[in-house]
Order: structure tokens, then C-alpha cells, then sequence
């Protein structure tokens, strides 16, 4: 039988390992799947670790978050590799398609912009998504604190969520529309979120889309709305306030990200069928859920005895 002092041992070095490894990946020169599998683990090891409480609660969301910012940006590790498997056709034809022949980011841009000038309203519409890197957690977070029976389950679907999209960025890299435009294939389509940026932070604009921009082409499912919109489903159940907040979010997230030429519509509608498919789904995945949290019940209960 495994004794407590080397359980709780391997459980905190896999926690170190999810931290550390990403890290030196580069440095090192680790591979991809060794790095994607010291990731996934920290969550594990955090669970067995640490008794259940919220802090632990929200160190496992923490932990899968990071998972997902590492694998995420794991293969523009090879730049050259990831260019060439980049899909860059499909998504116009959709939208040419739903556009009734023209794009609607680009019918859009046509019709409220302003070329040449950034206005109130391109500011607005980035300042939108650039909330967005916040809005799920900040939901997620208000569902801990206000509703802390409801962050299990609120948690583990906005991980299965964000766990879902990194895996089709991985296997079928597709480009956003302002790429797809800089690459030749949708003139006309301007990249208003950095126009705006150039403009509102100046120097620090480079840091700044360096720091947050680790794989350009990961728009095939919208990430973005589809957690705008598993956050507004979460805040819903927790109370109308809070649902008619998270909804007239994703709402406004969504014409913004078509207008800025961040995404498709087509991209938006992958993404809310993968939000709603995983909350539909959920239940179903219960019973083995279930038997995975025993086992890691037993474990901690090994580790602490």
C-alpha cells in the first residue's frame, strides 16, 4: 500500500511539474506531448495533494487554466510546421455563404467603419474583447463565492470547454479572418483590434499582444464566445442578474469579435454548438466522472492518512 509521505510527494511533484516544465519547454527543447502531459497532470496531483476546500476548488481551476494557455500556444512552438497546416479557405467560403456573398466581417467593416479612422466605436467593441480574458474566470469566481455548491460542477464545464477547443486547435489549425486578409485572401478586412491598440497603450502594445497572442491561428472554434456563452448558461442557473448580465455579454462579444475581424460567424456558431453540446453532454458523462473523483477521493484520503 502506498504510504502517505511518498503519495503526497508525487502529488506535489506532479503539481511542480505542471508549473515548472512549461516554463523551460523551450530551453529544453521537451516535446510537445511531454509537455502536454506534465499540464494535464497538475490537476491530478493538486486533488490528491490538498484536502477539499474552495481554495482548493479554485487552485484546480487555476491549474487546468494554465493547462490550457500551454497547449494552446504548443504548436506555434514550430512556426514554419503550423503555417503549413493552416486552413485558411474553408472559413471564408462558409461565411461568403451566410454573408449571401460577402464575408460579414467584411460587409460590416463596409458599412460602420471608418477608413483610416479609429472611432468610439471600434474602442468600445475592443475594449469587449479585450474583457474577455477575464469575463469566464470573473464569472466563474463570482460562482465560488456566491454560489460555492454550483462551482464543481460551473468549474469542470469551463474546462471541458476550454480542454475541447485547445484539442481542435491542435488538430485542425484554422486562420482568423484578419490573417486570412494579411495573407492575401480577404482584402479589404482590417485588424481594428490593433489599430486600437497601437493607439490606447503605444509602446507597450508589442509587449502586450506578445504576452496574450501565442498562437495566431486558433479561431476554429470561437473560444471566446463559446465561454462567453457556458459563462452566461452558469450565471443564468445561479440567478437572473447574473444571467442577463453574462447573456448581454456574449451578445455584444459576439458582434464584436466578427466586426474586429478576430472571427468568423461561422467560427461563433462552432462555438456555441461546442458550448451547448458540452452542457448537454455533461449529465451523460456523470457515472464516469463519478468513478474518476472516487478514485482520486481515495488517494487523498491515502495521502492525508
Amino acid at each position: 500500500m502506498l504510504r502517505r509521505k511518498p503519495l503526497r510527494t508525487a502529488a506535489w511533484g506532479l503539481v511542480a511539474t505542471a508549473i515548472v516544465v512549461p516554463l523551460v519547454r523551450r530551453r529544453l527543447t521537451v516535446p510537445p506531448l511531454v509537455t502536454a502531459a506534465a499540464v494535464v497532470g497538475g490537476p491530478f496531483g493538486l486533488a490528491v495533494a490538498t484536502p477539499r476546500s474552495r481554495r482548493r476548488d479554485a487552485c484546480l481551476y487555476a491549474l487546468q487554466m494554465w493547462a490550457f494557455a500551454v497547449i494552446h500556444e504548443l504548436p506555434n512552438d514550430d512556426p514554419e510546421r503550423l503555417l503549413g497546416r493552416t486552413r485558411v479557405g474553408y472559413p471564408i467560403a462558409c461565411d461568403s455563404l451566410l454573408g449571401l456573398g460577402t464575408p460579414p466581417t467584411l460587409r460590416l467593416q463596409r458599412v460602420l467603419g471608418r477608413p483610416g479612422r479609429t472611432t468610439s466605436l471600434h474602442f468600445f467593441l475592443t475594449w469587449v474583447h479585450w474583457i474577455w480574458f477575464l469575463e469566464p474566470h470573473a464569472a466563474a469566481a463570482w460562482i465560488l463565492v456566491r454560489h460555492p455548491e454550483r462551482f464543481p460542477r460551473s468549474g469542470a464545464m469551463l474546462g471541458a470547454l476550454y480542454h475541447c477547443g485547445a484539442i481542435v486547435y491542435v488538430l485542425v489549425p484554422t486562420a482568423p479572418p484578419w490573417w486570412a486578409a494579411q495573407a492575401g485572401h480577404l482584402p479589404g478586412t482590417r485588424r481594428i483590434m490593433v489599430e486600437v491598440g497601437e493607439r490606447f497603450w503605444g509602446r507597450l502594445w508589442r509587449h502586450l499582444y506578445d504576452l496574450l497572442g501565442g498562437n495566431p491561428v486558433a479561431a476554429m472554434p470561437s473560444l471566446h464566445f463559446a465561454t462567453s456563452v457556458m459563462a452566461a448558461r452558469l450565471l443564468d442557473e445561479a440567478g437572473p442578474i447574473e444571467g442577463s448580465v453574462g447573456w448581454a455579454y456574449a451578445g455584444t462579444i459576439g458582434v464584436a469579435l466578427v466586426y474586429l475581424g478576430e472571427h468568423y460567424v461561422i467560427d461563433l456558431l462552432a462555438g456555441l454548438a461546442l458550448a451547448e453540446g458540452i452542457r448537454r453532454l455533461g449529465p451523460h458523462a456523470g457515472p464516469a466522472l463519478e468513478r474518476c473523483s472516487r478514485v482520486v477521493q481515495t488517494l487523498e484520503v491515502r495521502a492525508r492518512a
